[in-house]
């Protein structure tokens, strides 16, 4: 019950992120969470992008934990 609180809060906090995101073509989508890290995937024009590691740790990254204390860090696989 605990992870399913977990994940419906994290996917929120990414629905919060994504108009950010789509603004400049991109999107990120919830591929998993395990022990307090979220593994994510940068889509669209994130995908590939020079700046794709400053977005997930400066934005994705800080928003989720900012949002979820039981976030330790986030990953892009």
């Amino acid at each position: 019950m605990a992870e399913q609180n977990l994940r419906a809060r994290v996917e929120q906090a990414l629905a919060d992120l994504r108009p950010a995101l789509a603004m400049d073509g991109g999107d990120v989508e919830l591929v998993g969470i395990a022990d307090g890290v979220v593994r994510v995937r940068l889509m669209g024009a994130c995908s590939g992008c020079p700046m794709a590691a400053m977005t997930l740790v400066g934005f994705v990254e800080e928003r989720l934990k900012s949002q979820i204390p039981e976030i330790r860090g986030v990953e892009s696989v």
